[in-house]
Parts: structure tokens; sequence; C-alpha cells
């Protein structure tokens, strides 16, 4: 049972099929020298995964497993412990990344050259990657028609969780690494715990007293009525399926699961187009600016525009940011600053605990105009924004310290701010 991105065993079809159908089963983790290469490899993320597989380690224990810890070539490890223990199939979650896809299919021609069978199985999305097409084998490029069509899709049950899994003796387990071996640098210090238990602890609290408040309370930045399960939903640790199904028996909880459906039309986009997770899905010839000090100054939240500093100063400091933040620092790089959706999309994989191929570039393209937003020049006024969502000014003065004694709404206008707080910059574009 190769782990990848589905750290649980509640609701998790690849780990209870081969509970039912295997004699013995050796849960394997590999940390791929592919993927701790490439822009994954920051501190929270790495720091959050060690969590996970801890939490992970734990709750197969309990079930009389123990998960196996291999380093290398994701393929090349798996296929070695199956020879040592002689297995004849692999089981492991499908998923929708252009290097996923790729490792699915040399794993599958690995397999099939030794003989063992390869079994892959949903779990990253709520529906199953091609299971939704809009005719002829096409897949959706605008999210309504999508919305419908996930809405009226016929779901799986929720997975039991397996009360035993039997495995192997005499199998090296291996070591969880330390976090500075796998990367440098020291994560956000406010960073979430990682694992199925923290995620699992989380949803119960949201779907008991957030889920359904969500539509009213969702775009307010201080009262931060958002679930935060995204973290857990990246990482597999609380299953997308069961998410769904248990918000949808809630009263006022369909704005919530709509987001749900959000997450998996944009894996579905990516698992059609994986190169979109680089190039424009739609390019519409824009010319950005090479700007590196404005750049920098966004990364620093250091632009002069408040509400646009509180977010980038949060997701510094909590590998997260809320998503209205997420949607007027997005538009103020590429909409005001004219600066590449690519070089934000950078940032935030360096920072976000829930940085997905997916999500992070399906919202980055639709605020670019560049990939699913039906409105391609749309872009956010951050004042009105910083009017509207933080009326009275909590979430900046929550964030910019040299703010925090500007007292109501007078905190969001930038030419102004100067006379009382001197140490605050002022705006690096002029949006009068």
């Amino acid at each position: 049972m190769l782990f990848t991105r589905d750290l649980r065993v509640h609701d998790n079809l690849a780990l209870s099929t081969a509970a039912r159908e295997a004699e013995r089963i050796v849960p394997l983790f590999v940390f791929d020298d592919a993927i701790l290469g490439t822009a994954f490899a920051r501190p929270n993320r790495v720091a959050f995964l060690l969590d996970a597989l801890r939490d992970l380690d734990a709750s197969l224990t309990r079930r009389g497993g123990r998960l196996v810890l291999r380093s290398g070539d994701g393929v090349g490890e798996t296929l070695a412990l199956a020879r040592e223990v002689g297995a004849d199939t692999v089981f492991v979650a499908e998923d929708a990344s252009g290097y996923a896809q790729r490792r699915q299919h040399r794993l599958g021609e690995a397999c099939h050259a030794d003989r063992i069978a390869l079994r892959l199985t949903p779990g990253v999305t709520v529906a199953p990657l091609s299971s939704i097409e809009a005719g002829s084998g096409q897949h959706y490029r605008v999210f309504t028609p999508f919305y419908r069509a996930w809405s009226r899709a016929p779901r799986r049950p929720v997975e039991s969780t397996p009360w035993r899994l039997p495995t192997p003796t005499g199998v090296s387990r291996g070591r969880l690494p330390a976090l500075s071996r796998l990367v440098s640098g020291r994560p956000s210090l406010e960073l979430p715990p990682g694992g199925e238990t923290a995620g699992r602890r989380r949803l119960s609290a949201w779907l008991r007293s957030g889920a359904a408040g969500y539509d009213a309370g969702h775009d307010d930045l201080a009262a931060d009525a958002t679930s935060r399960l995204s973290p857990y939903l990246h990482f597999g640790c609380i299953s997308p399926l069961e998410v769904e199904r248990r918000a949808a028996k809630l009263a006022g909880a369909a704005p919530f699961v709509r987001q749900l459906a959000w997450r998996d039309f944009f894996h579905q986009l990516l698992a059609a187009r994986p190169e979109t997770a680089h190039q424009d899905m739609r390019p519409r010839g824009a010319r950005w600016n090479d700007d590196p000090e404005a750049l920098e100054a966004w990364k620093e939240g250091k632009t002069g525009y408040p509400i646009v500093d509180a977010g980038m100063r949060q997701l510094l400091r909590e590998g997260y940011m809320h998503n209205r933040a997420r949607l007027i620092t997005a538009s103020f790089l590429v909409h005001d600053l004219r600066v590449d959706w690519r070089d934000g999309a950078r940032h935030f994989f360096d920072w976000l605990v829930d940085g997905d191929v997916a999500n992070n570039v399906g919202n980055w393209q639709w605020v670019a105009g560049t990939g699913a937003n039906p409105r391609p020049f749309r872009a956010f006024n951050p004042l009105r924004q910083a009017h509207r969502f933080d009326p009275d000014g909590t979430y900046v003065r929550r964030y910019v310290p040299e703010l925090a004694k500007i007292e109501g709404r007078a905190v969001h206008e930038p030419w102004k701010l100067r006379e009382n707080a001197t140490e605050y910059p002022a705006p690096i574009v002029d949006r009068t």
C-alpha cells in the first residue's frame, strides 16, 4: 500500500481494499527525491508532512501495522520492497498533477514487468477524476456546468476504517528523518499541527459550529470564519468525500460544499492539462513587468496597501492566508503591479502549507484572467475590498503591527497613514 497524498486510515479506499483482499499489507511511504527537489520541499509543507506521517504510523500501529519509510526514487523503492516481501499487488490512490500521472505510468510499467498488479483507486477528490466529463471525453472548462454535473454524480460509500492490518515481519521500517535533513530553513511560527488526528478534530469542530454559517461569514477577514481544512485535504489527512458527505447533511452548508466542488474542478482541469501548472490555460497575450523590487515588496508585505500587506504577512506568519486575502493579494500583483502570475504562484508555493498545484495554479490563473474565469479582465480594487471585508481594520491591525494604533477605517487609507505611522511604507503604485 503506497501512501502518497492520502495520509489517513479513515475512508482510504486503497487501504481498505487492500485490507479486504490481502493476507498481509506493507504500508509504505517514499521520500521521493524527485519531489523533494522541487517547489514542494519547503519548510512549512515538509514540517506538516512529518507530523502527518507520525500520526499515520500511530494509527497503523494501533491496527497491527507499522509504516515503512524509504527514500529515493518513488517507483524504484516501491518495486524493490514489493520484490522483497513477495507482494503480488501494489495499491495506490490516483492523483492529478503531471508528476503524479507520470509516476503512475512508470509504476504501471514496472509492476507489469514484474508481474505485479497495480490497483489505482480514487481518493484525492470527492468525485473520481475521470468520472465527470463534458461529453465526447472532454473535460469541463467552466465551473458552473461542471458543478451541475458534479452535484448529480453518484458517490461511492464512505469506506469503513480497517480494524486490523497484518504486516509481514522482518521488514526494515526505516526512520523518520529530521526536518533539517529534508529542507533548509525554518517553518512559520504559527504553523498548524499536521496529521489525521488534528484534521478530524478540526473537521468535527467545523461541522458542529462553522459550516452552516459559512455563506454569511466566509469573506469576513477578521472573523476568520473559514474551515482551515485545506492543509488536511491537500495531504489527504481527511477524506474529501467524507467531508462532503458529512457536510451535505447539514442545513445551510451547501455554500461550503460548493468550495469542495471548486477543488475537484481545478483537479480535473490539471489532470486533463498538466502543462497549465506552468503555462497559460487561455493565453491572452499579456505583457508582464519585470520588476524585482515591486515583487519583493509584495512578498514582504510592504506595498503600502494595508489590506495587501496584511494578507502577505499572514502568509509568512502562519503558512496560510484567508481566501479573500488570496484574491486581493493575487489581483494586486497581476493587475496593479503587472507582474506575472507565475511569480506569485511560486511565492505562495514557498509558504502555503496547503500549497497544491491544482488549487494554487487554478486560482492564480483565474485571477490573472488566463484560466477558467468567465470575466478574465476583472480586477479586485484593494481599497474597496478592504472597506467591504475588513470594515473596522481589525484584520489589518492583526498582521501589520506598524498600524496597530490606527483606529477604525482610517487604517485602510494608504496616503494618510504616514502622518501617524512613519514606519509604514508609502504605496508602491498609485491607485487613485
